[in-house]
């Protein structure tokens, strides 16, 4: 393969992301001169608040000031329950949201996502726990938190390992928020958990060793930065733009700031639980 060949398709990023940033965006956000975004802060390393100053930081937030840096404007945060972003896009609060929100096809339905991130489910227990692999958990209490994708994959999980094996089911327990899904865990009501595996290095690190887990990833998934149906050309222009951060290495040291370099996508997609 020649040198040429290898840079050209870096040249055609960064080209894409010049046209990314000299075009308009829409009229709204440019009159403002801001993004709204929301967020959900309670799941690091991907985001949360810092104890010391209770600025919001993580993955997705450094990942989406570099956008707005790129698209020149600023952002406005709103910290909210997992369960509010979607309805705070669909009614215009949010521009956009990244947030470690998992792409799926029911979501695509009435949203547009560009995947940006590699992630997946994952079992945890506590440190003193008896379980050995994800099988020793069937017919046990196991939490997760209820908004997101991971009681359905849970379920299926439990439906072929547990009940195809001739096991007990998996009982599954809601959480609020992660927050909630480790208290619920180290005081006794749950007997396992399921959270996405890009999370738990940093949770068993801060924990001081509460925590492991339990075999790899169950199910692999993308997060991805969501739009309204209608929203194409702040869509487009954040895709350019990422294109962008991808090419010129920006994607890639804020993935690495994080030990999450194994999670990285070398071209983002647009709506990839469909494709």
């Amino acid at each position: 393969m020649s040198r040429l060949s290898i840079l050209l398709p870096c040249l055609a990023a960064l080209l894409a992301w010049k046209t990314a940033q000299a075009a308009d965006l829409p009229a709204a956000i440019q009159s403002a001169g801001k993004l709204n975004l929301t967020v959900n802060g309670t799941y690091p390393p991907m985001e949360s608040h810092d104890v010391a100053t209770n600025k919001l930081v993580g993955l997705d937030i450094d990942l989406a000031n570099a956008i707005a840096t790129k698209l020149g404007v600023k952002i406005v945060w709103s910290d909210v329950a997992f369960a509010q972003l979607i309805p705070d896009l669909q009614t215009g609060r949010a521009d956009m949201v990244i947030s470690g929100l998992t792409d799926t096809k029911a979501r695509e339905a009435s949203f547009d996502f560009i995947d940006y991130f590699k992630t997946g489910p994952q079992f945890y227990v506590q440190t003193s726990s008896t379980a050995q692999q994800p099988s020793d958990l069937c017919g046990k209490h196991i939490g997760t938190v209820r908004s997101t994708t991971f009681p359905a994959e849970l379920a299926a999980w439990s439906q072929q390992y547990c009940v195809g094996a001739g096991k007990p089911a998996m009982q599954y327990v809601p959480a609020e928020n992660s927050p909630d899904l480790h208290t619920q865990l180290m005081e006794g009501r749950i007997d396992g958990a399921v959270q996405g595996s890009e999370t738990l290095p940093y949770l068993i690190q801060t924990s001081g060793g509460k925590y492991r887990t339990l075999g790899t990833n169950f199910a692999t998934g993308y997060q991805g930065i969501a739009f309204r149906k209608d929203e194409t050309q702040l869509r487009g222009l954040v895709l350019q733009t990422l294109q962008g951060l991808i090419a010129d290495g920006t994607y890639a040291a804020i993935l690495k700031t994080y030990n999450l370099s194994g999670n990285a996508l070398t071209t983002p997609t647009v709506n990839g639980a469909t494709r």
